[in-house]
């Protein structure tokens, strides 16, 4: 399979599965905002995967428009992973959260904000120009041989090297993970879910004998990723219930707990000791 089919593939599916969360999302289902937003991810890590391919005179509204989508989808996920975790805490008594109705309140206006950029005319222009742009984009018709190789050069090849020196990456960065500060482990985060997305993107698209290193590897990146998503979660959520307090409310101390924080650093490491020990 070339590049360019590959990408296509990828693409497009992502995009299919981010317009079917579209209508539940705007009527506030948690579950169909957290595909929206997975669906999102996986065709923001293809762009930059195959950016020698894609890269053209579109690309870069392409992405802003879609780094757009994000911001607002991410906003509304933060509060619903943070009063989910309340909740969790608090599992007895529920309506006892601090600054409930702070929370509840917070949500409500944050979904009337999405609803409307998710009906807005720039989201429809997003998904259409995002549709052309996949599949008749100036990218796919650029002259010149080199252009025209990377296009048809075989996506085992071209995946497998890129995957390598991601993770080569990643690793380099994790060694120093118990020594960074939370917008260090948000990074951190960032970069195994773009490499988490992208070998989930080719699980289908290669035979299971050529890819099953890699389904090894994504096995370590998922729980590196789940612990790294607790933390980004829990700051996040103390930096809204600090916002909250700002309007009357109470920041919930269970946001910082330090054992928790250095339970979850310690299964990120481990979990980067064991993908570091495959090569």
């Amino acid at each position: 399979m070339a590049c360019d089919t590959a990408f296509r593939i990828i693409a497009r599916r992502s995009l299919v599965a981010l317009t079917a969360n579209h209508e539940a999302t705007c009527n506030g289902d948690p579950a169909a905002l957290h595909q929206m937003r997975i669906a999102l991810t996986h065709l923001r890590a293809a762009i930059l995967f195959f950016s020698p391919m894609v890269s053209d005179s579109k690309r870069t509204q392409i992405w802003a428009d879609l780094k757009w989508l994000n911001t607002h989808l991410g906003v509304m996920r933060d509060i619903d992973v943070a009063i989910e975790r309340l909740k969790t805490i608090n599992r007895r008594r529920p309506q006892d959260i601090p600054s409930h109705q702070a929370w509840t309140a917070k949500r409500a206006d944050t979904h009337r904000l999405l609803a409307r950029a998710l009906v807005s005319t720039r989201y429809r222009r997003l998904v259409k120009n995002t549709s052309d742009w996949i599949e008749h984009g100036p990218w796919s018709i650029r002259k010149g041989k080199e252009a025209a190789r990377k296009r048809a050069s075989p996506v085992a090849a071209y995946s497998l090297r890129k995957l390598a020196q991601w993770q080569q990456k990643l690793l380099k960065k994790s060694r120093k993970l118990a020594k960074m500060d939370a917008e260090k482990r948000h990074r951190l985060r960032l970069l195994n879910k773009k490499l988490t997305y992208s070998i989930e993107s080719f699980e289908d698209l290669f035979p299971d004998r050529k890819f099953s290193p890699q389904r090894t590897a994504l096995k370590h990146l998922r729980k590196a990723q789940g612990a790294l998503g607790q933390l980004n979660d829990d700051a996040r959520g103390h930096s809204l219930a600090v916002d909250l307090e700002k309007d009357g409310g109470r920041p919930p101390l269970q946001f910082l707990s330090r054992k928790r924080a250095k339970r979850l650093i310690r299964t990120a490491a481990a979990a980067y000791r064991k993908l570091a020990a495959l090569e």
